[in-house]
């Protein structure tokens, strides 16, 4: 079995996922740890999420994808879910789950939107209630 490495904890490895960027010792994608960051996840919160990743295997990821990211980026078009193909079950409540980008169930404005709404969630402050 070949496996390259492209960085301390990313490689690619023929024999999954047809060669896609991974987290070395998993099948986790470059792409799943990019689609948790869109939807405005903090890096240090992705473990939580994927508690089988390290902080250290999430940055480094993150770090993969600014340098290859046409490459990503088309992993994550590839891989999205075709709109005639969702339940319509699932597409009513499309914005009510925060890994529905993740999933190619939303549109990249819906998920801007749930990205936008997350960041002004964050800067609310609770003594302020």
């Amino acid at each position: 079995m070949f496996a390259e490495t492209s960085s301390r904890y990313v490689t690619r490895n023929p024999e999954i996922l047809g060669g896609e960027p991974i987290i070395t010792g998993t099948r986790t994608s470059i792409r799943a740890i990019v689609g948790l960051w869109r939807l405005g996840i903090m890096p240090e919160e992705i473990p939580n999420h994927l508690p089988y990743l390290t902080l250290a295997q999430v940055f480094d990821a993150l770090s993969f994808y600014l340098d290859h990211q046409a490459e990503i980026n088309d992993y994550i078009e590839r891989n999205q879910v075709p709109n005639e193909l969702v339940h319509s079950a699932v597409k009513a409540t499309r914005k009510d789950h925060p890994l529905a980008k993740f999933t190619g169930i939303l549109s990249d404005a819906e998920a801007a939107e749930i990205k936008q709404s997350i960041a002004q969630c964050r800067r609310v402050n609770a003594n302020e209630w």
